[in-house]
């Protein structure tokens, strides 16, 4: 998996302010494609749109399983996103897809 490669596609949808792509445990794969997505101001869109937009876009093994939306994402002084804090946070798996393997 490339992250940085899937957060460049997802950062071109117009809804997408900010992205970031982290591997999340899956009792069966090992590891799961996580989305943690920042709408932009005013933006609607559903777990399952993003979903199907990336699928659209991306190799069958490399788009996100599972959406999570927020507000903001942890940077650094620099603004560099801490994908670190997102891993740790153990926040619940939200949307993703039924049977999407």
């Amino acid at each position: 998996m490339y992250p940085r490669e899937i957060e460049e596609v997802l950062l071109t949808h117009p809804a997408v302010s900010m992205a970031a792509v982290i591997g999340v445990p899956h009792e069966r794969h090992g590891e799961e494609i996580k989305a943690c997505v920042v709408l932009a101001h005013e933006a609607r869109l559903t777990e399952q749109e993003l979903i199907a937009w990336c699928k659209e876009r991306m190799a069958s093994y490399k788009y996100p399983r599972l959406v999570q939306f927020t507000p903001s994402l942890p940077t650094n002084a620099t603004g560099k996103i801490l994908k670190r804090e997102l891993r740790d946070a153990r926040v619940p798996r939200s949307g993703g897809v039924e049977g999407a393997r």
